[in-house]
């Protein structure tokens, strides 16, 4: 594989694991962590997998206007919501998630599934996840 150029990196750091804190290294990102109740903790603090939601979910809807704007197709304002899934997988745990689109009204279902896909080839989260995670995209 080629190796890249990044144009921006982001660092942040974890203290204390699921129970701790995420800052990022400007300061701008500074979260309390928790287990979610679901998973035997208290529910205090956000968790790993809200992040990579808000990440994948913003990161999506950017390819999506990035496909829109070639196609010359306005999306107004399309919404993603993504859905980060954890559960056992063999000895440790995995991930899965679901992408759920809502894009305007007037636009043609088949040409809304396209975009969905051309999008899920540019969004780098997508291309991370692909061949690693289960990812749905649903067009609602």
């Amino acid at each position: 594989m080629d190796s890249m150029d990044p144009l921006y990196t982001a660092a942040a750091t974890a203290t204390h694991g699921r129970e701790g804190r995420a800052v990022s290294s400007d300061g701008k990102l500074d979260l309390e962590l928790g287990v979610p109740t679901e998973m035997g903790g208290n529910g205090q603090g956000t968790n790993p997998e809200q992040l990579f939601a808000a990440g994948y979910a913003a990161c999506f809807a950017s390819a999506l206007g990035v496909v829109g704007r070639r196609a010359k197709i306005d999306l107004g304002d399309a919404a993603v919501t993504a859905e980060v899934g954890i559960g056992k997988e063999g000895e440790g745990f995995g991930l899965a998630v679901t992408l759920r689109v809502e894009l305007p009204d007037a636009l043609d279902p088949a040409q809304g599934r396209e975009l969905l896909e051309q999008a899920h080839q540019v969004c780098p989260y997508s291309n991370a996840t692909r061949g690693n995670i289960p990812v749905e995209l649903v067009v609602e």
